[in-house]
């Protein structure tokens, strides 16, 4: 235990260093600093820094209607001719949780093809991501002579609203820091609801713009027909068609069932046309770029919509087929509009719109005062246990303060290498290591006193003292560790930052309070050759 070769010395001394170097740019400013120096500071959470936080859901109901509004083009492609099948006319009708698969044209005795249409249904309804296998998402039944309804059990309704969620979480993300570089923190409540903090972001408006986007690009074929236009208008439309309008376009009948949609697109991104106006560019997937060449081949002089969010981007006639996958869109945008619109794009459909429950602005003045509070009882700790070590137990308890000072220096290495984020409570916690860490020096330096008591020399007290103190400290550490890890798990916000802070500032001490401490302890003695310590 009181050893400590030369290549032991340079490792301890080297992780502090390193340490120190890691830690420096969280509380000096480093713009002026060598080139090969580190730069990132710790990430500060809302409470620190300022910025806004949501508290958001999703609605189970708008999930199970979004699957079904796409397994209907599954329906309508299974329904479809083949090389080997006919069509089987149909009308699709999705209200709730519940479609309605419509037959049009009975058999020659007068009978509907409906055994044959479950038939095709079935086998491109498979099972869901994380379901049973061989089991079935939808339910498929017959209903009338001419009617199958197809329904949604609950084990998969269950599924599909823990899908919607993850994949709400990603798209909020690529939305609001589509670049990865803004520090923003989502956090699952819950089954259906998620918490974003933003650090840093001033205006909670443009937040709730950016999520209150479906992001539904769709592109749909038009109907021209202006009696049938003027009949929608009165209220009377098409079936399988929809009313549309948008910023430069008219009234449009669209088709419900889009040709390509959002899971088609690969990218998009904010550009400019040949007069350097913004438009937003996208680029199609294989099989995007596919079906888009396969739509205007067989569309060609018709019209196609461009539809984000039930509004029609765009409108144009199909001159030629259209290889490449390469669109973009023109219009009246503005940079940071076209910029917004390319991140909502890109960022993919929602699964179902998210709702605001609850909307908080830290001003950065009250995060700055937090950091100020923060380290003053930061401080203030350190100066309160630092006195009481050093008039309890002399120049040992100046190496528990030098070491405790080591503690806090790498638990804020290990947040900036973790990448984890700093908040208030945290603090709280990085306080409460100063404790943690003292304590594991005072169990060791009272071993030493009542080995110096029992008659021991100083390096067999000292000796004694570590190795029988040792099993103690592990056992109270990762006692600690163990209820930070439940904390963390079971906890979220403000407790998962507390956790986080105590599990590294439990985990640094015990190198700081026993390493560091017996090291100096270890040096002291070599160099004065003392016969007893005066503790």
């Amino acid at each position: 235990m009181l050893q400590f070769p030369p290549w032991k010395v340079l490792l301890v001394l080297g992780i502090i260093i390193w340490g120190t170097l890691i830690a420096l740019p969280s509380a000096v400013n480093m713009s002026g600093a060598p080139s090969w120096l580190p730069k990132k500071p710790v990430n500060l959470g809302l409470d620190l820094r300022g910025g806004v936080y949501l508290e958001m859901e999703i609605r189970p109901e708008e999930v199970i209607q979004g699957r079904l509004d796409v397994f209907a083009r599954d329906v309508r492609s299974a329904l479809q001719r083949t090389d080997s099948a006919p069509l089987i006319p149909h009308e699709i009708e999705i209200t709730g949780r519940r479609m309605a698969v419509k037959l049009m044209k009975p058999e020659a005795d007068g009978s509907y093809p409906a055994a044959a249409a479950i038939a095709r249904i079935e086998r491109v309804n498979g099972p869901l991501e994380g379901g049973l296998a061989g089991g079935k998402t939808y339910l498929v039944s017959q209903t009338s002579p001419d009617t199958i309804t197809i329904t949604v059990p609950a084990n998969s309704e269950n599924l599909m609203v823990a899908d919607a969620l993850a994949k709400t979480e990603t798209i909020v993300s690529r939305r609001v820091d589509p670049d990865g570089v803004a520090e923003i923190s989502l956090t699952p409540s819950g089954s259906n609801r998620l918490i974003l903090e933003a650090p840093g972001e001033p205006d909670p408006l443009r937040l709730k713009d950016l999520l209150n986007r479906d992001g539904r690009m769709t592109f749909n074929l038009v109907e021209d027909s202006p009696s049938a236009i003027q009949a929608a208008e009165r209220g009377v439309v098409k079936p399988g068609y929809r009313l549309l309008s948008g910023p430069t376009t008219g009234p449009l009948l669209v088709r419900s069932i889009p040709e390509i949609v959002g899971q088609d697109i690969a990218n998009a991104s904010q550009g400019n046309d040949d007069a350097n106006r913004p438009q937003i560019n996208f680029r199609l997937t294989g099989n995007g770029a596919r079906k888009f060449f396969e739509t205007t081949r067989a569309n060609t002089g018709k019209r196609f919509a461009i539809i984000l969010d039930d509004v029609i981007m765009s409108a144009p006639n199909i001159q030629e087929p259209i290889p490449g996958g390469n669109v973009r869109i023109t219009g009246d945008f503005t940079i940071e509009e076209a910029q917004d619109l390319a991140a909502i794009i890109s960022a993919g459909e929602m699964p179902a719109k998210v709702q605001f429950l609850d909307q908080r602005v830290v001003s950065s003045t009250l995060g700055e005062d937090s950091i100020a509070a923060g380290f003053m009882a930061s401080i203030v700790g350190l100066l309160l246990v630092g006195t009481l070590m050093v008039l309890a137990y002399g120049i040992q308890g100046f190496f528990a303060v030098i070491s405790l000072t080591f503690n806090i220096i790498l638990v804020f290495t290990c947040l900036v290498l973790f990448n984890a984020t700093l908040t208030l409570p945290g603090i709280a916690g990085i306080v409460l290591t100063m404790g943690m860490s003292v304590d594991a020096n005072v169990l060791v330096f009272e071993r030493i006193r009542e080995e110096q008591r029992a008659g021991r020399s100083a390096w067999t007290a000292v000796q004694a003292g570590y190795e029988r103190a040792f099993v103690t400290i592990m056992d109270a550490n990762i006692t600690l560790l163990f209820s930070a890890v439940v904390l963390y798990l079971m906890g979220s916000g403000p407790v998962k930052g507390f956790a986080v802070t105590l599990a590294l500032g439990n985990i640094v001490s015990v190198f700081t309070s026993v390493v560091v401490t017996c090291m100096l302890t270890v040096f002291w003695m070599k160099l004065t050759k003392p016969k007893r310590f005066a503790i």
